[in-house]
């Protein structure tokens, strides 16, 4: 029983830190959430390879409060870009679904090292990337808009994130101020996490991965971590305005780093071991 109550301080503490980096980078957590919920799900024993698609399911429900959360804060500061938003959504809602259709064929220990292979890749980002970085000066549209919001869409859902370091990346790189992205990125995780966790439920629906699920979502996961990210997201939000990002940005880099590096590592041992 101790362990176990150590593992659910832990899990809530999880959730709170997943809250503070939704409001803070503008991103919905997942990339803390998904390898918390894999170790915390192989401490209490299940070895079904496919937990990382429970982690990945249950991630996407807990960033649809986040990201609410965060973007309601946000919106208070006068900092979302509302027609961005109505204009991406509809095509990463799309590749969203597309995406938790290839999670649920993947196998789980590849849907593993590809989590920590990305996971790197996405590190260099918040460490190496500059804010006056430009590719553009606005966003694009038309096909070109389409394909870009399908991709963060199946990228995010195999992940489990909320798509806002992918969002926030590209709206940097075509002109928008950082602020402003980061604020409008964490509206693409609602676009994400809702369709991405029905389709996680439905798609793992029958499948008893772990005890206490709706297909690939679990609900006692999904309790604890949304509960405490729900009210740590808006301290985030007043962060991000307050505090000197590059630091930050590169703390949370190594972190990646680390997490990635292990995930990988976990892939590689158990299919070496299959």
């Amino acid at each position: 029983m101790t362990e176990i109550w150590i593992l659910v301080l832990a899990m809530a503490a999880t959730g709170a830190f997943a809250g503070l980096i939704a409001g803070l980078f503008g991103i919905g957590g997942g990339v803390v959430m998904v390898p918390a919920m894999y170790y915390a799900f192989q401490f209490l024993g299940y070895d079904d390879p496919r937990i990382m698609q429970v982690a990945v399911g249950t991630s996407l429900a807990v960033i649809i409060a986040t990201s609410m959360r965060s973007v309601s804060s946000h919106a208070k500061r006068d900092a979302v870009d509302f027609p961005v938003l109505k204009a991406w959504a509809p095509w990463i809602v799309i590749g969203t679904l597309i995406g938790s259709r290839i999670a649920h064929m993947l196998p789980g220990n590849f849907l593993t090292g590809l989590f920590g292979v990305m996971a790197v890749l996405l590190s260099a980002q918040f460490f190496f990337g500059r804010p006056d970085w430009r590719l553009a000066d606005t966003l694009p549209s038309g096909p070109l808009r389409w394909g870009l919001g399908g991709l963060i869409g199946i990228l995010s859902a195999l992940m489990g994130i909320g798509g806002g370091v992918f969002g926030v990346t590209l709206m940097t790189l075509c002109g928008k101020p950082i602020h402003k992205a980061v604020a409008t990125a964490a509206g693409f995780g609602v676009a994400i996490g809702l369709p991405g966790a029905v389709g996680f439920i439905v798609n793992g629906w029958g499948e008893v991965i772990v005890p206490y699920s709706l297909g690939y979502v679990n609900l006692p996961g999904f309790a604890l971590l949304a509960g405490s990210a729900f009210f740590v997201a808006p301290l985030g939000a007043r962060l991000a305005h307050a505090l000197p990002e590059k630091t930050l940005k590169r703390c949370f880099a190594i972190g990646l780093v680390v997490v990635g590096v292990m995930l990988v590592r976990e892939a590689w041992l158990a299919n070496a071991a299959g």
